[in-house]
């Protein structure tokens, strides 16, 4: 009983999310648009339920690159309206649309000049009609028995927020290392803020051929490290070229022969290489930039010291530190 209970309730906010799904409109992307234009923060406010997941879309979009704050309407009332400007934009929860709190507090917030959002699953609410944009995230039905505990709507608020959020980003050029400034004691922040020397693998882990290396013996390079890629190195360690995954598809199409093909026949010249004391962050940036996961590292006499794979700084498993597990 308890387990069907359990998948019910999770079936009931799964379909409530998808019913939002369908009622995003342009609504949502003049919200996003006088976000992006708006020269101070996302003021957000809530009562109850709503008010707590305010606070999370706060903290959402405060560590993706978008200032934030929560107001609690009643406070505002009584001093803090102080910390609206103009310049914000003001995003009010009510999934009724008729929170009183709430909207007492609504002219006051039109008086400073401040645009007003309402987050709501009543588009013919008071709330509604006091914004300059309304999002609707009404659902159907709530996952309580009862009725009356909020469950599927403040699950649809917050995927609209968790959306909202990701919208943002891209329109923001939110980066790795953006979320490193603003995560400096997470798993992750600790990973870029280190250097390569600490990420990379080294040594015989590293796979490289010579450039007159044959077709078959570099397939056997890349296939015995399982990276995707061979550094072609020159005598004295020189860094020549890289071979991908993707340069010995490209060579076949363009009717290359196996046969009498070699390392420098396959390889891409002059890769996007980094220093061992590049930080890890900015090595991700450049993967990001060019769709690429696997960087040499060389030192100032294009020497190579090691290899890093994308994994080696998010993870797949356990991390590596100097390719050892």
């Amino acid at each position: 009983m308890t387990v069907s209970q359990a998948k019910q309730v999770l079936q009931i906010e799964a379909e409530g999310i998808l019913c939002v799904q369908d009622k995003i409109s342009e609504s949502f992307t003049k919200t996003v648009e006088m976000i992006v234009a708006a020269k101070g923060r996302v003021v957000i406010a809530g009562i109850g339920k709503s008010g707590l997941v305010g606070r999370k879309i706060v903290a959402t979009l405060n560590s993706t690159g978008t200032p934030a704050l929560f107001l609690h309407p009643v406070e505002a009332m009584h001093g803090d309206l102080g910390m609206v400007s103009r310049d914000d934009v003001f995003l009010a929860i009510s999934n009724s649309g008729n929170t009183d709190e709430l909207n007492v507090l609504i002219p006051s917030i039109r008086a400073i000049g401040c645009p007003v959002v309402a987050l709501t699953g009543n588009p013919d609410s008071a709330l509604a009609r006091l914004a300059d944009a309304v999002i609707d995230v009404g659902v159907p039905r709530e996952a309580c028995p009862l009725g009356l505990a909020p469950t599927a709507s403040t699950t649809a608020q917050m995927a609209v927020g968790d959306a909202l959020a990701v919208c943002l980003i891209d329109r923001h050029h939110f980066k790795s290392s953006d979320f490193k400034k603003f995560h400096p004691g997470g798993s992750l922040g600790n990973l870029l803020a280190a250097r390569v020397e600490d990420l990379m693998i080294t040594g015989e882990a590293v796979p490289r051929v010579a450039p007159e290396t044959s077709f078959a013996q570099t397939l056997a390079e890349m296939d015995r490290l399982t990276l995707g890629a061979t550094l072609v190195v020159e005598s004295g360690g020189r860094l020549s070229g890289i071979i991908t995954d993707g340069d010995i598809r490209r060579f076949l199409l363009k009717g290359g022969k196996a046969e009498k093909a070699n390392a420098r026949d396959l390889m891409t010249q002059n890769p996007r290489s980094v220093r061992p004391d590049t930080q890890a962050s900015d090595a991700l940036n450049i993967m990001e930039k060019h769709l690429i996961t696997v960087l040499p590292v060389k030192d100032n006499d294009d020497v190579v010291q090691g290899i890093l794979h994308l994994h080696d700084i998010l993870g797949k498993g356990s991390v590596r530190f100097n390719g050892k597990a």
